[in-house]
């Protein structure tokens, strides 16, 4: 062929590689969705990078030489076309790559978005782009600093604002209070002043005067009310771009316009009453968007409103109420009974019991002295103490939490791919058709002031907007929803995934079990006496000290309590799955399970049968040896955590496969897992089995979630196709997995499943109800079917559609 070679065929996907598509995103597109109308292509995959394209097709319908011939043809006509001109090139110093985020004012559509996301991704400076309307942010990851972005933005004819600390958050949520009652004042406007003008309309008269009342009342409507949007349009006019400002410029302008010569002439119809009614509609549908969207970033506003303004800082002895951005790392401030802990920070003097629900969702409140760590946000109770500032502005735990929010919101899912590519080429689309329905009335013989209201009514009634808030707005309810459960889902992505879930596999020891185990019994080799005991608890709690392991810990509080001396260990080698080994006061510690001693060739047959007895009672049994003899057997038992029976319950109603994968004994393992109701144990699991067993299940077509909460869990959470973290309050921020389960309860684990495949239920809806609206409005307003007014009054209301449905999601909380 002309434009491409063929790379792959089999019976029914061939892979072709087309010169003329590579570093082209934009002609991939166009490709794709052409493609993609033909009834026999069932999937069309573009990347750019290399210029490659695999298709899918069915050639019962359609047979291969002629598949290829079209898309041959459909190639040469993209190649034709001059591709978009590149921006001036600009040097790219040596530096790392960063990413910076600003938020976005003027956005009135979908389209907006896309223009502004396509004009960054057209920047050599910027490696990636997204822009999301609905949460109203833009985001670059490459070397091009906040300012450059602001200016880039900027010359497009938005607003850009800083996003950085919560405090500027703050003044953004401000913002946002500022627009609605903005949009509900504008629209109050247009609606009073257009009732007397579709009176008057309606009587179909041909007073003068009247017409001249019409006139001036829909002026002000228009381009008073309706002024944000034509001035909007001309700028983009201006950049040679067009979005759904410019649709409705053109639909309420050429009404305005056309009906200009009636005021004169009496015979002249005139459509002031439509112009000024598409204004008001449109203006009603933002102003319900605009209070819709407030609703779907409720949960973000929360955490944002939870840091103070203010702080009390202590200089020399004296207080100073100052405004948070100027706290400092290292300044001392003054916390108050009753006070939010303004900022993260260690307590220096003073204590007090904090409540820290909103990072561990533990109610009872924790209690601080000096040296323990605070965390800002949080409310103090009766106490007062001071604190030493350690993290500011970006860097503290809530700001960590609002930005895991923030980058799950502003995600693109790859269900959202084809209705951003409908949507890039929406507008310009929507303009020809109402171009050729203008022209397809005139041929027919019909008067122009009827051709002309059915081009308005197709430039009014297609809405990119409902396409374009269809998965976003769901995504920011969703992990709005799941953030308020202590549920912090870093990304997009997972939610999608973690809604296709089939099989999770569970740590046990800190994740179904609580970690928090304690010694039930000791045995040692010889005589068992105390001064026996001591000097074995000393050789074991000196060994584990160095040791974060849940086991090793129990082993040291066990041996403090028997009066242990701690020594200095050296040659600490922690082995996972098997336990630890050091040297202390000279002689080799070995302390873990049987496999451990094995490896080193120590005899631990003499204590088969008591770890086997203890074993079957649920209990872990810990060998330790010093030197090369066997000296002790200890018995470690922890308990299941509260909830987690009914929490794998619910997962099994959920149609999932539970598995417990431990380094534990068979025994002790399974002993758990009948408490709880697991499905499957895989026991004396090393991390490498773990990660073995993930992608043992992948391998089968399973998707697969991880739980857990160690290193020992970290091959297993990152090859998972989810990965859920345990973890405490300040971990929240840290890069552990795809979803954070804060405060330990496993139930949230079932929670963030079913509300994964709400939210993705609900974006099928509105994906569902999007393209099917306009797939059927656009060509009934072509045939004539449509009154101007009616059609801007139905595409404000499909908007309004999608974010109620949306907005669903908060119910069942």
């Amino acid at each position: 062929m002309k434009n491409f070679q063929v790379a792959h065929r089999l019976h029914r996907r061939i892979r072709l590689v087309a010169p003329s598509l590579v570093r082209q995103p934009e002609r991939g597109y166009l490709l794709e969705i052409l493609l993609r109308k033909h009834t026999a292509v069932k999937d069309v995959r573009v990347v750019a990078d290399i210029g490659s394209m695999t298709l899918h097709y069915d050639p019962a319908l359609l047979a291969e030489e002629r598949l290829l011939a079209i898309v041959d043809a459909v190639i040469g006509n993209l190649a034709e076309a001059p591709p978009p001109k590149p921006a001036e090139p600009v040097a790219i110093q040596d530096g790392p790559v960063q990413e910076c985020s600003v938020a976005v004012e003027g956005m009135t559509c979908a389209s907006c978005a896309m223009l502004i996301e396509m004009h960054l991704k057209r920047d050599p400076q910027v490696a990636h782009a997204s822009v999301n309307f609905a949460a109203g942010t833009a985001t670059v990851q490459g070397q091009l600093s906040r300012e450059a972005l602001s200016t880039r933005v900027t010359r497009l004819g938005y607003v850009p604002r800083p996003m950085d600390t919560l405090a500027q958050r703050r003044l953004l949520v401000e913002r946002e209070r500022q627009r609605l009652a903005e949009s509900k004042q504008r629209f109050l406007q247009a609606a009073w002043l257009t009732a007397p003008v579709m009176v008057t309309g309606m009587l179909m008269h041909r007073s003068p005067a009247l017409r001249l009342i019409e006139l001036a009342l829909s002026t002000v409507v228009v381009f008073g009310s309706g002024g944000g949007i034509f001035r909007k349009a001309w700028m983009l006019a201006k950049q040679r771009e067009a979005n759904m400002d410019s649709l409705i410029s053109l639909g309420a302008g050429a009404a305005w316009i056309y009906s200009l010569p009636g005021v004169l002439r009496r015979h002249h119809h005139v459509y002031f009453e439509s112009a000024a009614g598409i204004v008001a509609f449109v203006l009603l549908g933002r102003f319900l968007e605009e209070r819709a969207k407030g609703r779907a970033s409720e949960a973000i506003r929360k955490l944002i409103e939870l840091q103070p303004d203010t702080a009390v800082r202590l200089r020399a002895g004296v207080e100073e109420i100052v405004p948070i951005d100027e706290v400092q790392i290292g300044d001392l401030l003054r916390v108050r009974p009753g006070d939010r802990v303004p900022i993260d920070g260690i307590v220096e003097d003073g204590r007090s019991a904090v409540d820290e629900s909103l990072v561990t969702g533990e109610s009872l409140p924790v209690a601080k002295a000096p040296g323990d760590s605070v965390i800002g946000g949080c409310i103090n109770g009766t106490g007062s103490f001071t604190l030493r500032a350690t993290a500011i502005n970006g860097e503290t735990v809530l700001s960590g939490i609002v930005k895991m929010v923030d980058h799950a919101q502003s995600a693109k899912l790859p269900v959202q791919k084809l209705a951003d590519r409908i949507s890039a080429h929406f507008v310009p689309a929507v303009g020809v058709v109402a171009g050729l329905t203008f022209a397809g009335w005139i041929v027919a013989g019909h008067p122009a002031a009827r051709a002309l209201a059915h081009a308005v009514a197709v430039l009014l009634i297609a809405c990119p907007c409902a396409l374009g808030l269809a998965t976003p707005t769901a995504i920011m309810v969703g992990t709005g929803q799941a953030a308020r459960r202590g549920i912090y889902i870093r990304n997009g992505e997972a939610l999608e995934t973690a809604s296709k879930l089939t099989t999770l596999v569970f740590d046990k020891t800190g994740t179904i079990t609580e970690g928090k185990p304690v010694v039930t019994d000791f045995l040692a080799a010889e005589s068992g006496d105390e001064a026996t005991i001591v000097t074995l608890a000393t050789f074991i709690a000196s060994a584990e000290a160095p040791s974060e392991h849940f086991l090793g810990q129990a082993l040291v509080a066990w041996a403090r309590e028997r009066g242990a001396k701690i020594r200095t260990a050296k040659d600490f080698n922690a082995l996972p799955g098997r336990g630890v080994q050091a040297s202390v006061s000279g002689k080799a510690i070995r302390i873990g399970n049987a496999a451990l001693l094995s490896e080193a060739g120590i005899d631990c047959t003499f204590f088969a049968e008591r770890a086997e007895d203890w074993s079957q009672q649920g209990k872990t049994p810990v060998y330790v040896a010093i030197g090369n003899r066997c000296a002790a057997l200890v018995a470690v038992a922890d308990r299941p955590r509260e909830g987690a029976k009914e929490a794998i319950a619910l997962l099994h109603r959920l149609g999932l496969t539970t598995v417990m994968a431990t380094g534990d004994l068979e025994a002790t393992a399974r002993h758990i897992a009948r408490q709880v109701g697991i499905d499957r144990v895989v026991a004396r699991a090393t991390p490498a089995d773990k990660l073995a067993l993930v992608r043992s299940f992948q391998t089968e077509g399973r998707k697969v979630g991880m739980v857990g909460d160690g290193i020992n869990d970290a091959p297993a959470l990152a090859a998972a196709d989810v990965g859920f973290a345990i973890g405490s309050g300040a971990d929240i921020a840290l890069e552990s997995a795809d979803i954070t389960l804060v405060g330990g309860d496993i139930t949230r684990v079932a929670a963030g499943i079913e509300l994964s495949r709400r939210t993705m239920s609900v974006i099928r809806q509105n994906l569902f109800w999007a393209l099917g609206y306009n797939t059927v409005a656009i060509p009934v307003a072509a045939a004539g079917r449509l009154n101007p007014m009616i059609a801007s009054a139905a595409m404000a209301m499909s908007s309004v559609s999608v974010l109620s449905n949306s907005l669903r999601l908060q119910q069942g909380k």
